[in-house]
């Protein structure tokens, strides 16, 4: 009686020990391509946070233009052929040559990135 106990609590942590643990993988969210409306308003709030005074605002037209001194930056959003959106900033006469590139910076701070 005695040996079969010993065999079974053998057995039982055998068992258990080669049972080891499961952990479910994690699921990441695939990457959704931003809306047309989100990157607009953070081109628009970008050019904002670096002190630019906005001149014309055409959502429809997809352009913002912005100016600064004797500065003038623009941000023109369009939609892509597969479904992205693509915002470029062009700068004109800027007297601070690091302004596009705080506003660039801005932009991907407001998308995240």
């Amino acid at each position: 009686m005695q040996r079969w106990l010993i065999q079974g609590a053998v057995i039982c942590a055998l068992s258990v020990s080669v049972s080891g643990c499961y952990y479910a993988p994690v699921a990441y969210p695939a990457p959704v391509p931003a809306s047309y409306d989100r990157s607009f308003s953070a081109a628009s709030n970008a050019m904002r946070d670096q002190g630019l005074t906005i001149r014309t605002e055409d959502r429809a037209a997809g352009t913002i233009v912005g100016t600064q001194g004797g500065a003038t930056i623009t941000a023109n959003v369009r939609h892509q052929a597969d479904g992205s959106v693509r915002v470029q900033f062009d700068a004109n006469g800027p007297r601070d040559p690091s302004l596009i590139d705080r506003v660039s910076r801005s932009y991907d701070g407001y998308m995240g990135r």
